[in-house]
């Protein structure tokens, strides 16, 4: 596959440009890249010793559906126990508080994100101690994102295509970002951020690849289903619980998604819960989403502009 074209230009968070537009994300400028950032090392800090993020965490995960999900107090106090391993370069960790300052949004959702695809797979991945360590997938998967005008992913109308695409680069840019402060484009994490929105029947985005990763898989599943259920700007009203399912089950009956990640986030759901290989997903549609979900609906920029 042809190396990937930078449509816009990856900085920092302080402003410092990494490449720029037109940049070709070719193995060698990957290497140039992750070079760099292995000689402008920064101390790494627990993340969830780093400033307000096991409060908010913990406020964000213990009340309502995800209380149910997250378990009993016990697993839940097991969940907490693997994400304390996760270790990450300062700079990674400032995206945070810059996210809590100024994209609550954004701030919610990657916290919830990396607490939900860590539960799941523990449940469904051999070693997985070892995966969420090395991938630190929930408060990374977005990471691209400080790359995305604000005034952008706090938009309450419509995305015009311009602006539609200015917010996938969030996907490229943190690829980017993640190898040069990882010092390593092949880590987990940086794959996790370039490879999130793809899909397995190759209809998602930046490469239109089948998405063959059952981590990366499981990361993205987690990520469609709290977009869902959560505030966002674009909509007065978020889905139900049972609405936010049927829309990932129906992406797994179009070849989008796996059936088993999907077996896990509903047998969660479940009294009792069922392993998520024996969980029987109903195919039945009853939900209804919100009124004014603006969510998917991009308008073409206008050419008087």
């Amino acid at each position: 596959m042809a190396a990937l074209t930078l449509q816009y230009p990856v900085h920092t968070l302080d402003g410092k440009e990494l490449l720029p537009e037109g940049a070709s994300l070719t193995d060698g400028v990957l290497e140039e890249v992750s070079s760099r950032g292995k000689e402008a090392t920064s101390p790494s800090f627990p993340a969830m010793e780093f400033g307000t993020v096991r409060r908010d965490l913990v406020a964000l995960t213990r009340k309502g559906i995800y209380r149910t999900i997250f378990g009993s107090d016990a697993e839940y106090r097991g969940l907490l126990r693997l994400l304390e391993i996760t270790r990450l370069p300062l700079p990674v960790l400032d995206s945070l508080s810059f996210y809590k300052r100024n994209e609550s949004y954004t701030y919610r959702h990657i916290l919830v994100v990396f607490a939900l695809s860590s539960h799941l797979a523990r449940k469904m991945l051999d070693g997985f101690e070892e995966i969420v360590q090395e991938s630190a997938a929930g408060p990374l998967h977005d990471f691209g994102k400080i790359c995305v005008p604000l005034d952008i992913l706090s938009k309450r109308t419509h995305l015009r295509r311009s602006e539609r695409a200015i917010l996938e680069h969030h996907t490229l840019a943190g690829y980017v970002l993640l190898s040069y402060y990882l010092g390593d484009s092949g880590t987990q994490a940086a794959v996790i951020a370039r490879d999130h929105h793809e899909r397995r029947d190759g209809s998602g985005y930046p490469r239109g690849i089948p998405l063959a990763s059952r981590f990366v898989e499981i990361v993205a599943a987690c990520d469609i289903y709290d977009a869902l259920i959560s505030p966002r700007p674009y909509r007065k009203k978020s889905f139900d619980s049972r609405t936010a399912l049927e829309v990932i089950t129906e992406m797994a009956e179009e070849g989008r998604i796996g059936w088993e990640v999907v077996q896990a986030l509903v047998s969660h759901h479940r009294k009792g819960r069922p392993p998520p290989a024996e969980c029987t997903v109903s195919l039945e549609k009853r939900g209804t989403p919100p009124e004014g979900n603006l969510y998917g609906i991009i308008l073409d920029d206008d050419p008087r502009a």
